[in-house]
């Protein structure tokens, strides 16, 4: 069997990680339920960012998940430039669906920074909370630190995102109901965080072999 060395493995944890976070971005328009909750499809992809940088965390140090941040908010400031620039672009004569191709697709400047704000913020308080377990627990309970630091960035992420792109755009919109919003979003993205646990162990041995 093939033994990958351990900067190929980064480099597909990379990968993985940038990923997540496109399809997170570019997917997440879409409005499902799930237990009767309506929730963004992007919860299927987003959670796997946070799981990636507490594995690289855990093995490779705090920096080295540094690089993985920053390299995730360059490719999402490229996408969105990109995208901008598609939906900008004059449609063919034969090409029938470019207001359909702009719904989907042009997203506003709000939200563009809503989630570029949330992402940045809630993913280095990740790396740096699951450090500062690992400093506290002495590298014990694994398990411990990768929940504690994701539930508390996952909570950062899902109030950013929510206020910054949503409060006030209408009367509706006020603190409490961008909170009755946020509190079932987080527990659905608490879960995910539970269940991806023994990834966490898995994805570590992996690393580290």
């Amino acid at each position: 069997m093939y033994n990958l060395k351990q900067s190929t493995k980064l480099d597909i944890l990379l990968a993985l990680f940038v990923s997540s976070l496109i399809a997170a971005n570019l997917l997440g328009t879409k409005i499902t339920l799930i237990l009767g909750i309506s929730v963004s499809v992007g919860i299927f992809a987003y959670p796997l960012s946070f799981l990636i940088t507490d594995i690289v965390t855990e093995v490779m140090g705090e920096e080295r998940a540094k690089r993985f941040i920053l390299a995730g908010f360059m490719s999402l400031i490229l996408v969105i430039i990109l995208t901008l620039i598609s939906v900008k672009m004059p449609p063919a004569s034969r090409y029938d669906y470019n207001q359909e191709y702009i719904k989907i697709f042009g997203p506003s400047l709000r939200i563009i920074i809503a989630s570029m704000l949330a992402f940045a913020l809630s993913q280095l308080h990740d790396v740096w909370a699951f450090h500062f377990w690992k400093q506290k627990t002495r590298n014990k309970f694994l398990w411990l630190r990768n929940n504690l630091s994701t539930i508390a960035s996952q909570f950062i992420d899902t109030t950013l995102f929510m206020f910054v792109a949503f409060y006030a755009v209408t009367p509706k919109f006020t603190v409490g109901f961008i909170f009755s919003l946020i509190i079932p979003y987080w527990l659905f993205k608490i879960t995910f965080a539970l269940l991806d646990t023994p990834l966490v162990y898995l994805g570590v041995k992996w690393l580290k072999k």
